[in-house]
């Protein structure tokens, strides 16, 4: 699976490289810094023209040059469906009602809470397996 962090924290970005790792997802992961970033990656421009598209967008909501929220009503309204319809997890600080209700309707996949908790990290990409397009848990060693 190719994931897409989109985190400004490098603090946060190594919790959740962890809590993939921990949790024996089969990935690989590009990191975006900010969304302006992240744009170009998904864009496949200048340096990014040979990423991989991601199957899965992790996205912080508070980054520099693009904000999140900005991000992500950019993939949404994209042309190619296939990324338009990438499931997207928005990582945020913010207990605020109306982030929830702004990413409702802008169809995110779900939402989880900072500082992450690596155990509720890792349930929330399991129960999203259903929009893989292959097997991405690792078998347990015997």
């Amino acid at each position: 699976m190719e994931i897409l962090l989109v985190e400004d924290s490098q603090a946060d970005a190594t919790i959740a490289m962890r809590a993939l790792k921990e949790g024996k997802i089969r990935h690989r992961l590009s990191i975006s810094v900010n969304g302006e970033e992240a744009w170009e990656f998904l864009n496949r421009q200048g340096r990014f023209k040979r990423a991989p598209r991601p199957d899965l967008i992790l996205l912080d909501l508070n980054l520099p040059k693009m904000d999140g929220r900005e991000l992500l009503k950019e993939i949404r309204s994209h042309d190619d469906e296939r990324l338009s319809k990438t499931p997207v997890v928005v990582m945020t600080a913010c207990e605020d009602h109306e982030v929830t209700l702004q990413g409702e309707m802008l169809q995110v996949e779900s939402y989880i809470r900072k500082p992450l908790n690596a155990g509720e990290f890792i349930e929330l990409v399991k129960n999203l397996k259903s929009h893989w397009h292959a097997d991405v848990i690792l078998p347990v060693a015997e």
